[in-house]
């Protein structure tokens, strides 16, 4: 790591010696993709240094083709530097005084202007990465709405967002984060409605954060920002979808753009903030509240069906007698519980190959799945058929969360509920379904309450949360950001 005297180095104004540097610094001569153009301009040296793949070549062409004809358009004057920073026709030219501040700019796919006899540089930014362009995200597809969604260029995702916010009071706060791999991290919020104090927390949370680099990009940062553990449950949202992220910009969120993820994240953020869906949005609000509480009821299917129904297997007198079908007819050698657990696991064990399984191969391992697995299965009398049918009503449960960090959290949490049960049959299931709530009601993301509304209790907000209101009709902001501006109406100044 370089210490302080050497990254505030100056600029050489012999060029030589910036040439040594770079060579000894970042490899220049050695890694192809480094660079240098070198020029001869009026009896002065002028270099160029650059990384090809993330530079656009016909940017640098024509700026170095408006550098060239000063030779012949120029008369000599005694501000050289000053002529060249004229010449660069590109609406994003700055300053640069040290080397360090050179490499940062190369390697980020800028490219610089050296002059000899000066100790400073100019910075154009042609940067071009590669990467898709925008597309709507798979894990939050809509009927209806837009179809563009971020993707790994945070210049590209910055975009996105202002154009469905064009408020001057939008802000963009860039850090570069990680010795080795200098990643651009950029913090967004509405000046006059997100609270000062969280920007701050952030800022210096992220500024703090010491590594060599950031290749797993947004989730590393997550973990240095709310240092969950081993916490199952998401203490921020991840959003793919633009409108969503604009959405949360307006009611006073904090958003963090991780250049190289796709992913925005969204804080501060509670328990119920991750079981919404954009779908719920681009429908009327009637609609929208039927497919919030389907989704709801599926959710709570996700987490306590199971562990229901093997209560009522083990303690069959708790049903009344019209529910008393529920429960396996046949005998069968292998514990219930045991039975669960292995379907269960099962499930997650296809959803891992599904991922890793090509496109053209995920009908076959559907057909392998549903066939040769489930129905062969219960014929060889490994499961009874409603231990299949209950856990492909909880594994459906888990896939219509909209949260895909909350739904694993909810398979772990029901498979200690199951164990519970198991165990202690009806106390089992009280004494851990209570452990369950406290231990959320216990979790704080960015000092924020993980369960507000519901605990401390918010009665405007808790109905808010249970029905999707008219956007006329919501014209106060959550308080638990704490916003500075809490009506979402135009201010008079």
């Amino acid at each position: 790591m370089p210490n302080q005297s050497q990254q505030m180095k100056p600029i050489p104004e012999n060029l030589v010696d910036v040439e040594k540097f770079m060579k000894n610094k970042i490899g220049l001569g050695e890694s192809f993709d480094l660079g240098v153009r070198k020029l001869h301009i009026k009896n002065r040296d002028v270099h160029i240094y650059y990384v090809n793949g993330l530079c656009e070549t016909q940017f640098i062409i024509k700026l170095i083709q408006e550098v060239v004809e000063i030779n012949d358009n120029e008369e000599m004057q005694h501000d050289f530097f000053q002529i060249v920073e004229n010449r660069l026709i590109h609406q994003s030219v700055t300053l640069i005084h040290t080397l360090d501040e050179l490499v940062d700019q190369v390697l980020s796919g800028l490219i610089v202007f050296l002059v000899e006899g000066e100790p400073k540089g100019l910075v154009v930014d042609v940067r071009s990465y590669p990467g898709r362009q925008p597309q709507e995200p798979d894990t939050e597809k809509v009927v209806r709405g837009s179809r563009d969604g971020f993707v790994e260029n945070i210049i590209v995702n910055t975009a996105l967002t202002r154009r469905r916010i064009r408020d001057e009071r939008l802000r963009f706060q860039i850090i570069k984060v990680g010795e080795r791999s200098k990643t651009d991290i950029a913090i967004g919020y509405i000046k006059d409605v997100a609270n000062s104090d969280l920007v701050d927390i952030i800022r210096k949370e992220i500024q703090n954060i010491k590594i060599d680099g950031l290749t797993m990009a947004d989730k590393t940062v997550e973990e240095f920002l709310v240092k969950q553990g081993y916490n199952p449950y998401p203490l921020v949202r991840y959003t793919e979808r633009a409108d969503v992220a604009a959405t949360h910009l307006l009611e006073g969120h904090v958003l963090i753009y991780v250049d190289t993820s796709p992913s925005v994240i969204i804080t501060p953020t509670t328990f119920f903030h991750h079981v919404q869906h954009a779908e719920e949005y681009r429908q009327s609000p009637a609609v929208g509240t039927f497919v919030r509480w389907v989704r709801f009821i599926g959710i709570i299917a996700a987490l306590f069906l199971l562990p229901m129904w093997l209560l009522v297997v083990l303690e069959p007198q708790l049903l009344p007698e019209p529910l008393s079908f529920i429960g396996p007819n046949e005998e069968t050698n292998i514990p219930v519980v045991v039975q669960i657990f292995i379907a269960d696991i099962g499930v997650e064990f296809l959803r891992m190959a599904a991922i890793h399984t090509p496109t053209p191969l995920s009908t076959a391992l559907g057909l392998v799945a549903a066939v040769l697995i489930g129905q062969i299965a219960i014929d060889v009398g490994l499961f009874v058929r409603e231990v299949i049918l209950y856990v492909a009503v909880a594994t459906i449960g888990t896939f219509a969360t909209p949260s895909l960090e909350l739904s694993v959290a909810n398979k772990i949490v029901r498979l200690f509920l199951l164990i519970a049960v198991a165990l202690f049959h009806v106390p089992g299931l009280m004494i851990a379904t209570t452990i369950y709530i406290i231990l959320l009601a216990n979790i704080k993301s960015l000092n924020t309450p993980y369960l507000w509304p519901l605990l401390p209790f918010n009665p405007k907000a808790f109905l808010q949360i249970l029905f999707r209101r008219a956007v006329p009709g919501s014209k106060i902001r959550p308080s638990i950001v704490h916003p500075k501006n809490r009506y979402k109406q135009p201010s008079n100044s």
